[in-house]
């Protein structure tokens, strides 16, 4: 082979490569660039200093460790959350029930905290981070049966099922579990024992790990094993999935079960460090915006991380340009909800350009 047909193919793949990154990443960040130029016309709007406000944004998300350290605490739920809800899509099992398993994962979960606080801290983490993976895995999977066996939309069936689960950990929080003598609707606060360790000399907590760790264990779920195969199979047709011998009503058991199992995770962790009792308003809306996470990143686990913490930093960084610009609190929520969509919408249409 000649130095000049080497040449050419080493050009030829740095070529492919590039075009590769572009269709990755071009759509996403042309989609950001268009939300904040909407996002801006409606600070002018507002009577607001357009580069104040995103300065305020930028620096209220990373501004430093103390709004670093935020970020990441708010992204590790919306990981988790979203890594679950990349699986189901994956196999075109539309679970919209994250808030629900949510709930139902953090009221195991704390049931075993609050009833067990003399157990070696140990055995109770290990036993109660289990409660909460069980709980959110059997309340996915009544939709999962409800879908296999009547046919039921499992998107009408988690998002009605997300309801029952509010109401129910509300009610556990001013009845059976309310703090004794409390007057509040949420539990006693859950011994030292019962809550995950936090790293580095800060309020990072193990489960930002457990987090990430996740991610490579999905990553190597869907694209290193071979029930992998079989789901994306199950995703992209159902038909050749069964004519080529794969079960589709054991594929959408299984990831409903791992979903809901991984978003219950999430939320016994958040109840564990942040909240560190049981409240009977525990989400700050997790499981709906782990939709979009999952959306934003492409349903594949590695832009589901990048994605988590962008939506992270847009959640902070607007709480922080409405106290130092003074926008009010729905324009900055609108602000973000825009950059979400444009961003959507731009991929979009880039995908369908694509096909």
């Amino acid at each position: 082979m000649t130095q000049e047909q080497t040449e050419a193919i080493n050009t030829g793949q740095t070529e492919s490569r590039n075009r590769a990154l572009w269709r990755a990443l071009g759509p996403p960040v042309i989609g950001a660039v268009i939300g904040f130029v909407i996002g801006a016309l409606l600070i002018l709007m507002a009577g607001a200093n357009v580069q104040e406000a995103y300065t305020a944004m930028l620096r209220g998300a990373f501004g430093g460790s103390r709004q670093i350290t935020e970020t990441v605490l708010k992204a590790a739920p919306l990981l988790l959350v979203g890594l679950g809800l990349t699986v189901a899509f994956r196999a075109r099992v539309w679970n919209i029930g994250g808030e629900g398993q949510f709930f139902v994962g953090a009221l195991i979960g704390a049931v075993i905290a609050l009833n067990f606080p003399d157990w070696p801290r140990p055995l109770l983490l290990s036993i109660m981070l289990l409660g909460g993976v069980v709980g959110g895995m059997l309340w996915a999977m009544l939709a999962g049966v409800m879908k296999i066996k009547w046919g039921v939309s499992e998107i009408i069936s988690t998002l009605m099922f997300n309801y029952i689960a509010i109401l129910l950990v509300q009610y556990m929080a001013r009845g059976p579990l309310q703090e004794p003598g409390g007057y509040l609707p949420q539990s006693a606060q859950f011994v030292p024992e019962a809550r995950l360790p936090l790293l580095f000399d800060s309020r990072i907590h193990a489960g930002v790990i457990l987090a990430v760790i996740l991610v490579a264990v999905v990553y190597g779920l869907l694209w290193a094993t071979p029930l992998g195969f079989r789901l994306r199979m199950v995703g992209s047709r159902s038909s050749v999935a069964r004519y080529a011998g794969v079960s589709v009503e054991k594929s959408i058991l299984f990831v409903m079960a791992f979903s809901g199992g991984l978003i219950g995770l999430a939320g016994i962790i958040e109840v564990s460090t942040q909240l560190t009792r049981l409240k009977g308003d525990i989400s700050g809306g997790f499981g709906f915006a782990g939709i979009l996470v999952a959306l934003l990143g492409r349903m594949h686990p590695l832009g589901v991380a990048i994605a988590s913490i962008l939506f992270a930093a847009l959640i902070i960084g607007s709480e922080s340009m409405h106290v130092v610009s003074g926008l009010p609190n729905s324009l900055a929520d609108a602000i973000q909800a825009v950059i979400v969509l444009s961003v959507l919408a731009v991929d979009a249409l880039a995908r369908r350009r694509q096909k």
